[in-house]
């Protein structure tokens, strides 16, 4: 056995072996956004495509170097066990969005630069660490169509396993500079905020959808806006770049988790990877489920009537409440409000120059919008 990690460093080496288009999830053409969104339309995967052959090979070529860097940090532990369960997520694979928001944004300054996909690997570190505290408190059984860590190793090892690639992070952001260690920070502060938020629940006489929104923009959006301002920064852009960025990301990231609401409700198993109706199940207080109850109109009733005792544990009221969710007031503001995320997403790139980074952004925009139908 190798200081990385017995059997299963051989195959975290096949799966860096991978197609980086596959690992991307936005379709970018010369026709513009519109062509892009319409390619995306009914798709579950989407590929990444630019209009600009020299930096379409270098996002390429750096989404594969970030792959090995990735593959050879998360399992960079003394112990093979430890090896074992700190790289077992990043082997299993993802979509890697996080790493290409990282090179994105890059384009925007100098994406040449060493540290961009150092910055890459930062971010994608501390998303799988969240991903495996997040299983812990799910409970979840599956990631990324393999066991989860906590069911192979149990919730005590997954939490140190998920401690121990945050402290990697860090490590790695302090060789690029206090901005770097300043995000890094920051962004973990807010992903444990919006953890615990969730966990308690809105204060006494707190909106429970301003309360959803701080959960959202700890857990999902911190780390999006992240990734485009640790991109920007360390590959130079200018500082207005830096701080739209920022922004779009925080608004795309609310975006992102409406649309999972919303697919928790009306997506199959197969366009969602999980059980229709989960969340709802668990009593998971998602912006849908918040609207519906505080909807005092007639249609609306059965619905609210429905979820006013909390989770869901009959089988027929389960599957009523499905039935009733697409159709509802609630499920149409709740799109409505991740629109208007979107609009502001894209707004906040109108500083930044028509370069194909950009189209590629707005194009991710046209597919959260599009992943609801």
């Amino acid at each position: 056995m190798t200081r990385n990690g017995t059997s299963f460093a051989r195959a975290a080496r096949a799966a860096r072996a991978f197609d980086a288009a596959r690992a991307v999830r936005t379709v970018v053409t010369g026709r513009g956004r519109e062509a892009g969104a319409a390619a995306l339309r009914g798709a579950p995967k989407f590929r990444f495509r630019l209009d600009d052959p020299a930096a379409e090979a270098r996002l390429r070529a750096t989404l594969e170097e970030v792959e090995k860097r990735l593959q050879d940090t998360a399992t960079d532990a003394a112990d093979p066990r430890v090896a074992e369960l700190t790289g077992h997520v990043t082997a299993a694979g993802g979509k890697r969005m996080r790493p290409l928001l990282v090179l994105l944004a890059g384009e925007f300054g100098e994406p040449w630069r060493d540290g961009v996909a150092q910055a890459a690997v930062i971010v994608e570190l501390v998303h799988v660490a969240s991903l495996y505290h997040d299983d812990v408190m799910d409970e979840a059984s599956t990631r990324h169509g393999v066991p989860s860590a906590n069911v192979r190793w149990g919730n005590r090892q997954t939490v140190r396993g998920g401690d121990w690639l945050l402290a990697r992070a860090a490590r790695l952001a302090a060789d690029l500079g206090p901005e770097a260690v300043r995000l890094n920070a920051e962004t973990a502060s807010r992903l444990v905020d919006g953890q615990v938020r969730e966990l308690v629940g809105p204060a006494t006489g707190q909106d429970p959808v301003e309360h959803y929104f701080q959960v959202a923009a700890g857990k999902t959006a911190s780390l999006l806006t992240m990734a485009l301002s640790i991109g920007a920064r360390q590959a130079g852009a200018p500082e207005p770049y830096a701080d739209a960025l920022g922004a779009y990301g925080a608004y795309l990231g609310a975006a992102f988790q409406i649309a999972d609401d919303l697919l928790d409700l009306s997506g199959t198993a197969d366009e969602t990877g999980k059980e229709q109706g989960k969340d709802l199940l668990a009593g998971v207080p998602s912006l849908p489920v918040i609207l519906a109850r505080a909807d005092r109109g007639p249609r609306g009733a059965e619905l609210r009537g429905l979820l006013a005792d909390g989770p869901i544990q009959s089988p027929a009221a389960h599957h009523r409440a499905l039935e009733l969710f697409p159709r509802s007031p609630a499920f149409a503001e709740s799109e409505a409000i991740m629109r208007d995320r979107l609009a502001r997403a894209r707004a906040a790139l109108s500083v930044l120059p028509p370069i194909p980074a950009r189209t590629a952004l707005e194009a991710l925009c046209d597919f959260v919008a599009d992943r609801t139908g």
